[in-house]
């Protein structure tokens, strides 16, 4: 199993719709991708390490999927139409991790 992760680091001037990319944005990537998709979850960050800190991220999608290759053929049709809704909901330039899970 692997996970894509995409993560959007928190700094001055970033906005992020929550509302958004829960009801919306992530909706349009579960029906687009389909039966690949094998979990979703979504965080939305509250703090850095340090109390009173700012959180490294304000949010991270997360989307779980057989192998590399899985990912790749259900997202890969769909990534334009997929990025293209990004500046819906945030000004912020997604980091993209693709993980293997471990445990």
């Amino acid at each position: 199993m692997i996970k894509v992760s995409v993560l959007y680091p928190q700094s001055a001037g970033s906005k992020f719709d929550m509302d958004y990319y829960v009801k919306k944005h992530m909706p349009m990537v579960r029906q687009k991708v389909g039966s690949a998709l094998k979990a979703m979850a979504v965080e939305q960050g509250l703090s850095g390490g340090q109390p009173g800190t700012a959180p490294t991220y304000i949010a991270a999608g997360h989307l779980t999927f057989e192998s590399v290759e899985a990912f790749q053929a259900a997202f890969g049709p769909h990534t334009a139409d997929i990025m293209a809704d990004i500046p819906n909901y945030t000004n912020i330039q997604p980091i993209i991790q693709i993980g293997e899970i471990k445990m």
